[in-house]
């Protein structure tokens, strides 16, 4: 028997009730196919933060290297930062662990509403850098007391698998203004992996066309490594169409023709913004599963919406955008069939339409969608 070990950190707010659910789902498919999974589960999250001060230390980071894969919650607390958090947990995992590529399916799935009129065929996906671009902590807040004239030295520093860099700001001001800058950063190599993964999973999927992302007419600079970086890739790939597609304009795309879309893949900052209206056009967030993904590395696995507290504990959060990640999962430790067996099963629940969350306009709980998935997994089984 196959065995796998995953590591779980459920998170803050609502975090734990989905991923409960998640893995109710996983065990399902898990005992049909005949694999193990073993969870370990690490508590860091905003409560452990506010009972310990620890966040994510790197003993814990050293540990999850040698998982097959990560499942991940929601992270955030109104009582903490939400910055110490996000950078400190998530991006610190992400970086740490070099998960370049963010994933995020595009889906309309049966019997669920969409706000657009012309909602038939969405089914594509957006693959996002995720280690550069403007969400790389390189930044800092300038004080001038109130002097118009002051002259600021910052050392600001980035630590990647790939590379270190620091770089050296110094300004003189003739302003008494206090002002933040953050420093954006595209490498070629970076780029180049991040958008050869787009072209192989067009591949992988039957897509004819890859839509790259940017803002190269405004920031020509840092935009314009990536669309060398696109051209020199594109050309490994004679057979899929390419297109190119400012990010404002591909906003208004998505909600005019998001059926026009094959593979998108976008800068991080780009690619984080396009994703959440892509959920809001296809039923929401609770049916946005996520991924971050190192090809040769150890992944983590996440639905990405937040923490939601203030339905912490009501136990009425739709569940499936995390179930649909533990599909991702599947897919990526090798189990194809698991996971297109989780899919089937979501699918097959929402055609029937029996439970309905609250975001769907129903009354049924997380635990009941859960549940209800689950069961459907077994039922699936039975009728081979």
């Amino acid at each position: 028997m196959k065995e796998y070990n995953i590591a779980v950190i459920a998170g803050d707010g609502v975090g734990p009730e989905i991923i409960s659910e998640g893995i109710k789902v996983l065990d399902a498919v898990a005992d049909l196919g005949g694999i193990k999974i073993n969870y370990e589960k690490y508590p860091h999250g905003a409560e452990h933060y506010i009972k310990t001060g620890e966040i994510l230390p790197d003993k814990v980071i050293n540990e999850l290297k040698d998982f097959k894969a990560i499942y991940f919650g929601s992270v955030g607390d109104p009582r903490v930062a939400p910055s110490i958090l996000e950078v400190g947990l998530v991006l610190k995992i992400r970086f740490e662990l070099d998960q370049y590529i963010n994933l995020r399916p595009i889906k309309l799935y049966p019997n669920v509403e969409s706000p657009l009129k012309n909602s038939n065929g969405i089914d594509f996906y957006v693959v996002r850098e995720n280690t550069e671009d403007f969400y790389n902590g390189m930044g800092a807040i300038l004080r001038t007391n109130g002097s118009k004239v002051q002259k600021h030295t910052s050392m600001l520093s980035m630590k990647r698998t790939m590379y270190n860099s620091n770089i050296s700001v110094t300004s003189e001001l003739g302003m008494a203004d206090d002002y933040g800058l953050n420093i954006g950063i595209i490498t070629s190599r970076g780029a180049e992996r991040a958008i050869r993964y787009a072209f192989k999973l067009a591949e992988q999927k039957g897509k004819k066309k890859v839509t790259s992302v940017d803002k190269y007419n405004v920031l020509p600079h840092i935009y314009g490594i990536w669309r060398e970086a696109f051209e020199k890739v594109s050309k490994e790939y004679p057979e899929v169409d390419v297109e190119y597609s400012f990010v404002d304009a591909i906003a208004m795309w998505f909600v005019k023709d998001p059926a026009k879309f094959d593979v998108v893949v976008a800068p991080n900052l780009f690619g984080d913004i396009i994703t959440d209206l892509a959920a809001g056009i296809t039923g929401g967030l609770g049916f946005a599963a996520g991924a971050n993904i190192n090809p040769t590395g150890v992944s983590m696995f996440e639905p990405i919406h937040g923490s939601a507290p203030k339905y912490k504990g009501l136990n009425v959060v739709n569940p499936i955008a995390t179930i649909l990640s533990g599909c991702l999962l599947l897919e990526n430790i090798g189990e194809l069939e698991l996971g297109h067996l989780v899919e089937e099963a979501v699918k097959q629940t929402l055609i029937e339409g029996h439970i309905r969350t609250k975001d769907m306009g129903g009354t049924s709980s997380t635990t009941e969608m859960g549940e209800a998935i689950a069961a459907k997994i077994y039922e699936m089984g039975d009728r081979k």
